[in-house]
C-alpha cells in the first residue's frame, strides 16, 4: 500500500495533515488525541511493519487495509 492510500484512510478517520518535513508527513486526530507520521519515499509501497504501525497508532481496524 502506498503512502497516498494510507493518507486517504487517515482522512476518512478524521485525521488532518498538520506538518511536513521532507518526505515525512505528520497527521493528527484532535478528537482522539492521536498522531501518526507517514513517510513517502518515491511512491514506493510502505513496508508492512510501517503500515501496521501507522494504522494501529491511529486506531484504524485491520479490515481497512487487508483486502
Amino acid at each position: 500500500m502506498k503512502a497516498r492510500e494510507v493518507e486517504a484512510i487517515l482522512k476518512r478517520y478524521g485525521f488532518e495533515l498538520i506538518f511536513q518535513k521532507g518526505s515525512h508527513r505528520k497527521w493528527r486526530n484532535i478528537d482522539l488525541g492521536l498522531q501518526v507520521i507517514v513517510p513517502e519515499h518515491q511512491g514506493k509501497d510502505l513496508p508492512i511493519g510501517t503500515l501496521r504501525g501507522i494504522l494501529r497508532g491511529g486506531q484504524i481496524p485491520d479490515s481497512e487495509w487487508r483486502s
